[in-house]
């Protein structure tokens, strides 16, 4: 019988998720030969429409939104070279705080334990060696990402397949940097406010544990990107143009939370004691 490839499963909120924050790890790792398996938790209905059209404003058609997003994923999966998409087809909840949060049918009203059940489902179809998702604030308090996170660490406890576990994460200093870029290409660009209760995002340097090339995966990352071309007015990285982009976002950085391998930190490989 031919060995198991590893396998590398990304546990995603929203259509265009994948691409920030793992499209590089993706595209090495299928490039690499190892299954990738992207999980979309939600439909997208909470993204613009055609136009840009917002929310609740005249001419939002969620369903159109949703059929549209499904084919965008699709093209940005295909770019990826990602093996396996799944979609759980939750509701998008939309930011926190917007009445959809509450809509019957939306990811944050559903039971963690409902959908941690569904995942799990597919954890033990597709056995992954490592899983990403985001930390406990879903890395910027959307209630999707942080719903995402639940749910995924629940469907680990509840499977214990996974010889790893990751958090997504960006170090303060990129944010530093991307936040000076940012202003310079004239995008309004907030800095921290030292005295605000909301969690500052990212993560000193040093609590890094895993930091990834995909430097030679950057077009592939920026073309996936932009397959999610409905949503361009929200994806200011798009602005950077590939080479500015692949610069800055050329390293994709992990919180590894569980491990089976003992593999030493800092590491440079998300499968580093599996191969």
């Amino acid at each position: 019988m031919a060995e198991r490839s590893l396998t590398l499963m990304a546990v995603h909120a929203h259509p265009d998720d994948e691409a920030t924050s793992t499209g590089g790890v993706l595209a090495r790792y299928a490039a690499e030969g190892v299954t990738t398996v992207l999980v979309t938790c939600t439909d997208g209905r909470c993204g613009d429409g055609p136009g840009g059209v917002k929310p609740g404003e005249p001419g939002h058609d969620p369903a159109a939104v949703v059929a549209m997003r499904q084919n965008e994923l699709e093209a940005s999966c295909a770019t990826l070279k990602v093996t396996h998409l799944e979609t759980l087809g939750y509701g998008d909840s939309g930011m926190m705080g917007w009445s959809t949060n509450d809509q019957p049918g939306s990811f944050w009203t559903t039971p963690v334990a409902e959908a941690a059940d569904r995942l799990a489902d597919l954890i033990r179809r597709y056995q992954p060696d490592v899983i990403v998702t985001y930390d406990e604030n879903g890395f910027y308090g959307h209630p999707d990402h942080i719903q995402a996170h639940r749910i995924t660490m629940a469907a680990v406890a509840l499977t214990d397949v996974a010889a790893k576990v990751y958090w997504t994460t960006v170090p303060r200093t990129a944010f530093t940097e991307f936040g000076r870029i940012m202003k310079e290409l004239g995008v309004e660009w907030a800095d921290p406010d030292p005295s605000s209760d909301v969690p500052e995002l990212g993560l000193p340097d040093d609590e890094i544990t895993t930091w990834v090339d995909t430097r030679s995966y950057g077009a592939q990352k920026f073309e996936a990107l932009a397959a999610h071309a409905s949503q361009t007015e929200n994806i200011f990285f798009l602005q950077l143009g590939q080479e500015r982009f692949t610069e800055l976002m050329g390293t994709e950085t992990f919180v590894r939370v569980r491990d089976t391998t003992d593999a030493p930190v800092p590491e440079d490989d998300l499968f580093a004691g599996l191969r």
